[in-house]
């Protein structure tokens, strides 16, 4: 049997949009929403695009905890550390694919 995994990109990708932005809050509230839904990975943010983005990384990790949280990163040692940071105590810990 063929396993479907669902990686959803909406806190991470949703801000890609000109004058949208979400607060740490509103992310969390978006991802309790994905997780219900029974999605697998929830891409939570760019997390050295800024501060903010950031906290809203570590607010995800923090309160998700039956699926997996990951955030991107390009292969630069400060995005890496920056992703390790925001993903610190993940219930559910991804490497990358």
């Amino acid at each position: 049997m063929d396993i479907i995994r669902i990686f959803d990109t909406t806190l991470r990708d949703g801000e890609q949009a000109p004058g949208f932005s979400m607060s740490a809050a509103e992310k969390v509230r978006i991802a309790r929403q994905l997780e219900s839904l029974g999605v697998d990975i929830i891409e939570s943010g760019f997390p050295i695009a800024s501060r903010g983005d950031l906290e809203g990384v570590r607010a995800v990790t923090r309160e998700i905890r039956n699926c997996t949280v990951a955030a991107l990163a390009r292969a630069k040692r400060d995005d890496i550390d920056a992703v390790l940071d925001g993903l610190k105590g993940a219930a559910h810990p991804t490497r990358a694919t």
